[in-house]
This record gives C-alpha cells, structure tokens and sequence, in this order.
C-alpha cells in the first residue's frame, strides 16, 4: 500500500474514489499546461484560501493530538508544508532547521554516550498546492548529527506512506483534507510522468523526467534527500513568516 486511505476496508470504495481523482488531475493538468511542457505553466485564477493552511495545521494537532510545524514557500516551490511530527519529542529538528528553537536547546537522545549525536524524528508531510485545491502526504524521515557546535539536518522524503506505523494516522490526515475542501491525491498514483508532456529543461536541471506530483506542488524529485547545517551558540531566529501549530 503506498498510501492509506479512508476507504481501504470497503470493496469498491477506492475504485470510485481513484476515478474522481484522476479525472481532478487529468481537468487540471489541461488548464494548468495546455502546451503539454513542464516548464509552460499557465497562470489561473485558483487562490490558496488565506488562513487555510494554518487552520488546516491546528485542526491536525487537534485531532491527532501532535505538534503541527507550518513551513514557508521555498524558492521554486508551489505548495506550503505542514509537518506532523509523529515519532519523536517537540521541539523538534523541523523547528530548528526554520529557526524557532536554537540548536543548543536541542537534546539528542543518549547526548553524551557514545552514539548520541544522532536523533531521528519521523513526520507525515502535507504539501498544499498554490496551484490546484490539491493536497497530498508523504512521510519523511529527519535526522540530525552534531558536527561540533552546529547541527546538520537531513531530510529524506518518500514517494507516498509506506510504514503501517504511520497508516491509522494518514487516514485521519487523509479525511480532516477533505473537511477543508481541498482534494486529497495518492503519491502512489502521481509516480510516474503524465503521458505526453514535454518535461522542458528538467533534465538537465534534477535528472530524468517530472513525475504527476511536480505538476502541482513542487519541481525537485518526489523522493529527495536535503541537508542543511543550522549553527548554533547563535540562539533561535526570528521567523515570524513560520508558525507553529502544536498543543
């Protein structure tokens, strides 16, 4: 299963619901790139509701009883992030890399043995299209390591939510989505490049060819490690464009 879904145990639920959603992305891939390019995306008319995603992020931590971490918009990116954090202790690596906590005020697990520079923290990521009433979870693994007084962070993403660990709560993730009017689509289901598209110059800029989901939230690879070294004996940042959702 590459992603949970709310209709998992009704035979022929997930059958209707797929074809709704297939043909929301097939509707929207038409308005969005009538050239059929990548790198040809048309302006629309469709706004990201002002407040949505922080009302989206304080329903979660309500109802899954978990810290919720807004993120801003990256530079080539047309979605906003929330991160669930599901396994680990706030405040958390998320938190730091953004700026809202210091890294001294950070304690790794089993600081001071031999292996504790090392934490892990596992979140579900909700991407929110600038694009589309669209929305979709991965889960993504973030780990730190001391180098020093700094922390490195690394990000690594998955194409979907595949630990059954992390299945009962993207189920709920999944339904309090549809609670907000936006559409929820399957990683699973937007793996691959759409049938005949043009991907423009992402070759040459990420390597092979732009899978379904890079039409709607973001343009790097869908499974991607990021690293980011946050100095400490600096104290926390102020971030007011970040906001944090939690408790």
């Amino acid at each position: 299963m590459s992603d949970g879904c709310t209709s998992c145990g009704r035979k022929g639920g997930c059958d209707h619901r797929k074809g709704e959603m297939f043909a929301a992305m097939e509707a929207k891939l038409a308005e969005l790139y009538p050239e059929r390019r990548f790198d040809r995306r048309v302006e629309t008319d469709y706004v990201l509701t002002e407040g949505l995603p922080a009302a989206l992020a304080n329903t979660l931590a309500r109802r899954l009883a978990a810290p919720v971490i807004e993120v801003p918009l990256e530079p080539e990116e047309y979605c906003r992030h929330l991160y669930v954090l599901c396994l680990g202790r706030p405040p958390g690596l998320i938190e730091a890399r953004a700026g809202l906590v210091a890294v001294d005020d950070l304690e790794l697990a089993g600081e001071g043995e031999p292996d504790g520079s090392r934490i892990e923290e596992l979140y579900l990521r909700v991407s929110l299209s600038e694009v589309a009433p669209f929305a979709a979870v991965q889960q993504v693994l973030v780990s730190a390591e001391r180098l020093g007084p700094d922390l490195m962070i690394v990000e690594s993403t998955r194409a979907g939510v595949f630990d059954p660990v992390l299945l009962p709560r993207m189920q709920k993730v999944v339904a309090i989505i549809a609670e907000h009017g936006l559409r929820h689509l399957d990683f699973g289901d937007m793996n691959e490049p759409p049938a005949g598209f043009s991907a423009g110059d992402y070759g040459e800029r990420f390597g092979g060819l732009p899978a379904l989901a890079n039409y709607f939230f973001y343009p790097q690879p869908c499974s991607s490690i990021t690293t980011t070294v946050v100095r400490g004996s600096a104290g926390a940042q102020s971030r007011p464009e970040v906001v944090v959702s939690g408790l």
